[in-house]
């Protein structure tokens, strides 16, 4: 049913397939670039970046050419000119997606500070042979947890477009359908993330090249994964109700969640825990924060439920269907 309410346009275009194809180069060409530039170059750090930002330059040198070459639709030069209108539609969700990644960067600051500052602390990660532990292994779990969220995000940003149309078509009752599915499959992809972290810690640490190191550092990281990633149902429902709200047009629901997430929760539990829980007090906050931004997207996701579900919008939406 969500298929045939999907624009002909990007079907007949293909620009799906081309945005993954264009987005899969760039990442093929990083990670052939990544050891060459590391290893053979011997360019370390800046090695890894050069590469990321020539596998950033293929995707968007892609993108242009395809803009440049669609089929269906030719851009001229009357269309780069700046209207007013368009950019006031636009500015509202690009900003949302700005402010929940400029969060999301100050959350992962002050949790990177709290660990070293913490760490410095400690008994046993206090000392000079360990003192790169903790932030070793919150780097991995983080990875791990990446890994995660992409999925997440990718599943969520798939409905935009099928959100966006219906919508605009007054088929509300599909995008309540659709809502369901989606936060069903996120929590699905969560229950399966928290299976691995909870039973095979120690596996993930060897995928990352960590399986020879100390007890210290193998102790501590499956203490991390258990702890920092417990909530991963929660910590993947959320990100796809901040997606999903945005496609709904509900960019300040959208922008407040994803601010309280990670300014409001994230950085002020990861600053004020440590101070009563030392080192775990920094693994603590992410949990905590995902329970806390579960409770309020709840409330969110039980009013979209009701607006895109009362009786007159369903008759309707039928109405409209049939």
């Amino acid at each position: 049913m969500f298929g045939q309410a999907m624009n002909p346009v990007i079907r007949a275009d293909g620009s799906p397939k081309f945005a993954m194809v264009s987005t899969l180069a760039g990442a093929v060409v990083n990670m052939i670039l990544d050891p060459v530039f590391i290893f053979v170059f011997r360019w370390g750090m800046m090695g890894a970046a050069v590469a990321t930002v020539i596998g950033q330059v293929v995707t968007a040198v892609l993108a242009i050419w395809y803009l440049v070459n669609m089929k269906l639709v030719k851009p001229s030069k009357y269309d780069f000119v700046i209207d007013g209108t368009i950019i006031r539609k636009t500015l509202v969700p690009g900003l949302t997606s700005f402010l929940s990644q400029i969060s999301l960067v100050a959350a992962m600051a002050a949790i990177n500070n709290m660990i070293r500052q913490y760490g410095a602390m400690d008994a046993i990660f206090g000392q000079e042979q360990y003192a790169q532990i903790p932030m070793a292994v919150v780097g991995i779990v983080m990875k791990f947890f990446q890994i995660v969220i992409s999925i997440v995000v990718g599943m969520a940003a798939g409905c935009i477009p099928i959100v966006g149309f219906n919508m605009g078509a007054g088929l509300r009752l599909r995008v309540r359908e659709l809502f369901t599915k989606l936060l069903t499959a996120e929590a699905i992809v969560g229950a399966a993330a928290l299976v691995i972290v909870e039973l095979f810690p120690k596996q993930l640490i060897g995928i990352f090249g960590a399986a020879n190191e100390s007890t210290y550092y193998t102790d501590f990281a499956v203490h991390a994964f258990h702890v920092y990633l417990c909530m991963m149902i929660f910590a993947c429902v959320n990100k796809s109700c901040f997606i999903f709200l945005q496609a709904m047009g509900k960019a300040i629901e959208s922008t407040a969640l994803s601010v309280i997430r990670e300014i409001v929760f994230g950085v002020g539990f990861a600053i004020l825990l440590p101070v009563f829980f030392g080192l775990d007090g920094v693994l603590y906050s992410m949990p905590l924060s995902d329970i806390l931004t579960f409770a309020i997207a709840l409330f969110l996701i039980i009013r979209t439920y009701k607006e895109t579900g009362d009786e007159k919008t369903v008759k309707t939406s039928f109405a409209v269907q049939k």
